[in-house]
């Protein structure tokens, strides 16, 4: 399935649409992050972040320029030649097939132009369908975490 979706870096013009994912607790929940950030934290983050060789973030905009996710790659190592991948689709983009677009598009700049050779992820033994995605994009579960992330107290 071919999306008109583009990728690009994250801008601090974007900060607002990523404060408002960062403050969705149905997102957040899955990314095993705290909810609710507040604004200035963010921007924090950004200014700390922005020149770090060890990540990548990227925003995802659809043909009518829209933003409708984030696709990250951090704890980038280019000794061991491997990152962390996250990607959040909002809401109401979600179940279109734009994150398997996307996942692709990570994994080949990763590949390619990052020259990593494994891309990992961590992902809630109770998120289906998201463990469904993973496995259709070539990741291989290669074990569990007990007891490292917890969802509404559990």
């Amino acid at each position: 399935m071919k999306h008109q979706l583009a990728l690009r870096a994250l801008e601090r013009g974007d900060l607002r649409f990523i404060h408002n994912l960062n403050n969705n607790r149905n997102i957040m929940s899955y990314w095993f992050e705290e909810p609710y950030e507040s604004f200035d934290e963010l921007e924090e983050l950004y200014n700390k972040h922005i020149h770090d060789n060890a990540e990548r973030r990227f925003v995802v905009e659809n043909a009518e320029k829209t933003l409708i996710g984030l696709v990250e790659l951090i704890e980038i190592n280019y000794i061991h030649r491997s990152a962390e991948f996250q990607i959040i689709i909002t809401p109401e983009h979600q179940g279109k097939g734009y994150a398997q677009t996307l996942i692709h598009r990570a994994l080949d700049y990763s590949f390619t132009i990052l020259n990593l050779h494994k891309i990992y992820l961590h992902v809630s033994i109770e998120n289906d369908k998201a463990i469904h995605l993973y496995r259709k994009c070539g990741f291989i579960e290669e074990g569990h975490l007990v007891q490292e992330f917890f969802i509404n107290g559990s």
